[in-house]
């Protein structure tokens, strides 16, 4: 199984009064972590958009398991754990320097044009991305 990784230094900014990062930034991260997955296995998102598609969310169930805190390193891992005809499950973790996790989460999306919000299958806009997320991903529809 592939698994991106990426690096994430916590910014006062993500933090709530207690120092600890505010629930709603690991979406945020979640996102940082699609990106890079799609980027090492040689994809970009923006040139999905530039073709006329975007993808939306559909779903994401985040855990949290322990804090994170205002000046720690965390890395992002993520994966394809599911990619079928038209929808594509990614997983995360969110890990501390020391290994344990953080938060463990998915997030479901599929392709849309960008005009009419039509679904589209991947295998038809780009036949080698899809291949290789079916390649990747821990299940395959």
């Amino acid at each position: 199984m592939f698994i991106s990784e990426k690096e994430i230094e916590v910014r006062y900014a993500e933090t709530d009064q207690m120092g600890v990062v505010y629930h709603a930034n690991y979406v945020i991260w979640l996102e940082i972590g699609r990106t890079q997955l799609i980027q090492d296995l040689g994809f970009t998102y923006a040139g999905l958009e530039e073709y006329g598609y975007i993808s939306p969310v559909t779903n994401v169930n985040i855990s949290y398991k322990s804090s994170v805190k205002y000046g720690e390193k965390v890395i992002v891992k993520t994966w394809i754990e599911n990619h079928g005809k038209l929808r594509t499950t990614y997983g995360y973790e969110i890990v501390h320097k020391d290994g344990t996790i953080a938060s463990t989460a998915t997030s479901e999306h599929v392709i849309v044009k960008k005009d009419t919000f039509r679904p589209i299958s991947l295998k038809k806009i780009d036949p080698d991305w899809d291949a290789k997320y079916a390649e990747i991903a821990k299940v395959n529809d």
